[in-house]
């Protein structure tokens, strides 16, 4: 609306300008002033031109740049916190730390979290994925047992899903499909769980992604963050180190996991997601970078339409839209955390990047 107001303002100032330099041709051409006077108003008109365009610029038609800000700092010196989610209900955020489990709670308008659940709760020695669903119960995932969800009112444990079996395990990341069932990503197994409340204490196994994914290092983590289709027809997963998408068909066809088409770009180094209608963000953590593509073919195309870069997104893991802000976990995981680089990290925080929709 306000870029339309600027546009009938400049439209009204070519006119304005013109009338006057009308004004002036006729006024020297009584003045006998000829050819010379001709030239005067095409010059005028020329400048009345230049000036309505910036005008326009001073208006704000062309796209602003992002912006990295502090959106609120976490408390503690060790955190490298690692997921996010977010209260649709009322804005809050729960972030978790890597480090030792402690999960935070940042309102809405805060500029500091708090400690939600204390570290080691319920034996939970890493909180990594957490999201909110959609009845406000929160999920987070320890990476070598499963995942927990608590009521986010009372802090209650509400129930607690167990990866199967005895094999090394590194449960990453989920989301909720549109009937509340929450899918998992193990980055070590290659597979995707599920989980629904009520059903269990066991995770089971959905999809099983190591034939299509071909043969691995088993030392390589390679799935990492989900996102499910809010209409429920597919998921997709990135494969970090592939530096591929994966669409995963949730309407029961005969073979449901197909590779995204990259159009623009890759998904190497990629981390959390997260799906606002038909646009996707990744991040990208080792490359402390953010990249935005655009679904199409019912996902199962993807075409990069812009990133942001930025080194003090300080190795980036998850992000999460709340309202027009993206909020943005700045791990700084290789400043002496899990990625074993040497040094010192600073106030651990959640950005914020305004300007990148």
């Amino acid at each position: 609306m306000d870029v339309m107001r600027c546009m009938v303002s400049a439209h009204h100032f070519v006119k304005f300008l013109t009338i006057i330099m009308t004004l002036i041709y006729v006024t020297a051409y009584r003045l006998m002033l000829g050819v010379t006077s001709l030239r005067g108003f095409i010059m005028f008109r020329t400048v009345a031109a230049v000036a309505a365009s910036l005008t326009l610029a001073a208006c704000g038609t062309s796209p602003a740049t992002p912006t990295l800000s502090t959106a609120y700092e976490l408390p503690g010196n060790a955190v490298y916190p690692e997921g996010i989610g977010v209260d649709a209900r009322n804005g809050d955020t729960y972030v978790g730390s890597f480090a030792d489990g402690t999960v935070y709670r940042a309102g809405a308008d805060t500029s500091r979290a708090e400690v939600f659940l204390p570290a080691g709760a319920d034996g939970r020695k890493t909180a990594n994925g957490v999201k909110v669903d959609r009845s406000g119960r929160l999920w987070v995932i320890d990476s070598g047992v499963g995942v927990s969800v608590y009521d986010t009112g009372s802090r209650a444990l509400l129930a607690r899903f167990e990866v199967p079996g005895d094999a090394p395990r590194f449960v990453n990341d989920l989301d909720f499909g549109a009937d509340g069932s929450a899918y998992l990503t193990d980055s070590v197994r290659n597979i995707v769980y599920k989980a629904v409340i009520g059903a269990g204490g066991e995770l089971t196994v959905a999809y099983d992604l190591t034939t299509a994914l071909g043969p691995r290092d088993p030392k390589v983590f390679e799935l990492n963050g989900i996102v499910a289709d809010p209409a429920g027809k597919f998921l997709i997963v990135v494969a970090m180190s592939a530096a591929e998408l994966y669409r995963i068909d949730l309407t029961g066809g005969a073979d449901p996991i197909r590779k995204v088409l990259l159009t623009g770009g890759d998904a190497r180094h990629g981390d959390g997601l997260d799906l606002r209608d038909n646009t996707l963000w990744i991040v990208h953590n080792l490359d402390n970078t953010i990249s935005r593509w655009a679904l199409t073919d019912n996902g199962a195309t993807a075409t990069r339409t812009g990133e942001f870069h930025d080194p003090a997104l300080n190795v980036p893991t998850t992000m999460v839209h709340s309202g027009e802000r993206a909020l943005i976990v700045s791990s700084q995981f290789d400043k002496g955390g899990p990625l074993g680089q040497t040094g010192t990290p600073g106030t651990f925080v959640v950005s914020a990047i305004n300007g990148f929709q």
